[in-house]
């Protein structure tokens, strides 16, 4: 498999925090930032509003299912139109419907319909936004390893900074302002991206077919390369059976045994766990990402199991910590190897196909954890999900595409 772009070894000349990079950093860490505060600012506002537990969760889907649906036409958007100016025009969008938003929880009880139309809106921006990421990292860093591993950490640690400024910030003052506070983050990211100067690629002007030809041409570029296939359809059972059930179950196992205060601790330690894991994948550069990356993920299945067994508070956080740091280290492997393997004329839409098919099962997986777990026990089902996480990387180290692909550069 040849290399696309540009090479990826420790020493390169070139610096990772040119000014490229770093208005793109500020971009991705403040929508980041923003991001985490929406699940606080819904649950506070519509909750506030007497409204029901359910009116969270349908909001919430209205964010989610415009991102799952049309994340494949924001890559095809991306290749089109470049993705600066794709991710421009969704921080824009996204923007808008925040601004909105702050405005309806600020004056009085908006409408549960507006909610879930707005939150739609910020849905459809994620979608726009998210395939340009993949192929813009490559184009402004020749250390794309590193870069993924900077922009993980960062991502680790906003993850655990929003949710905590949202709630300070309600506490102070309303949902309302949590929602300016969102709307400002992708001001920011916006005019970042739009201040950022990226050379010409030769094929951001190449002759282009219909919408629907260019969607299935990414879908041929995708079927030609087994080992990007191969994950992802093992991830597509990964999500749907470990990721997507791992979620809600950890949420009520840590609550119902030791509180909601534990559970807060032990979400804090994941994100620890991550930045360990972005800081490992800045040292360490294996010869094969995807067979490194993939043996790092049993500690997945070591928190899955003292989960399960219900185990000391102490014991759950090294859990927790361990589970975060592979994830991320697994993360760093993956998003590296798609964006120094793809060709960059294809990147946007095969990202966008690895996106739309994790969202879909991790939130199918979502969805039936709780019913299987009232049927079966949620310690049976953890423990099942660990057995998964075990056989997905059996898997990953078995087939040989995936497992013996080298790194490029």
């Amino acid at each position: 498999m040849s290399s696309a772009g540009p090479g990826d070894g420790a020493g390169s000349a070139a610096p990772l925090w040119n000014p490229n990079f770093r208005y793109f950093f500020v971009a991705r860490t403040v929508a980041l930032f923003g991001d985490g505060m929406i699940p606080v600012a819904l649950t506070a506002g519509l909750l506030g509003a007497g409204r029901p537990t359910s009116s969270v969760g349908y909001a919430l889907a209205a964010w989610m299912a415009p991102l799952a649906v049309f994340v494949l036409f924001g890559g095809v958007l991306a290749d089109r139109f470049t993705p600066r100016r794709m991710m421009v025009a969704a921080d824009a969008l996204r923007l808008a419907g925040a601004s909105v938003l702050a405005v309806l929880f600020a004056t009085g009880n908006p409408p549960l319909w507006a909610v879930c139309a707005l939150s739609a809106v910020a849905g459809v921006g994620a979608a726009l936004f998210q395939p340009g990421v993949a192929s813009t990292v490559p184009r402004i860093s020749t250390d794309v390893q590193r870069a993924n591993a900077v922009l993980r950490v960062s991502e680790a640690l906003m993850t655990m900074a929003g949710p905590a400024f949202a709630g300070v910030l309600v506490g102070l003052a309303s949902a309302g302002a949590v929602y300016v506070a969102n709307a400002a983050t992708f001001g920011v990211s916006g005019v970042c991206l739009f201040l950022m100067r990226l050379a010409p690629a030769p094929h951001d002007d190449a002759p282009r077919g219909g919408f629907l030809a260019e969607l299935v041409d990414g879908w041929r570029e995708f079927r030609a390369r087994s080992w990007l296939w191969g994950v992802i359809v093992i991830w597509t059972v990964y999500g749907f059976a470990v990721l997507g059930p791992s979620l809600p179950l950890t949420a009520v196992r840590i609550t119902e045994g030791h509180g909601s205060g534990t559970y807060g601790a032990m979400m804090a330690v994941s994100g620890a766990g991550s930045v360990v894991g972005g800081l490992l994948a800045l040292r360490l550069r294996p010869r094969r990402p995807l067979a490194a990356g993939a043996l790092a993920l049993p500690a997945v299945a070591v928190n899955l199991v003292v989960l399960g067994l219900d185990l000391p508070v102490a014991v759950l956080g090294a859990g927790q910590l361990l589970a975060g740091a592979a994830s991320a280290f697994w993360l760093v492997m993956w998003s590296t190897t798609v964006q120094t393997h793809v060709p960059p004329e294809a990147l946007n839409r095969l990202h966008a196909y690895d996106v739309a098919g994790s969202l879909l099962m991790v939130a199918a997986g979502r969805a039936l954890a709780g019913p299987v777990a009232e049927a079966v026990g949620t310690s049976r089902l953890l423990l099942a999900g660990a057995v998964v996480n075990l056989f997905v990387v059996v898997a990953l180290l078995g087939a040989r595409p995936i497992s013996r692909l080298e790194r490029a550069g």
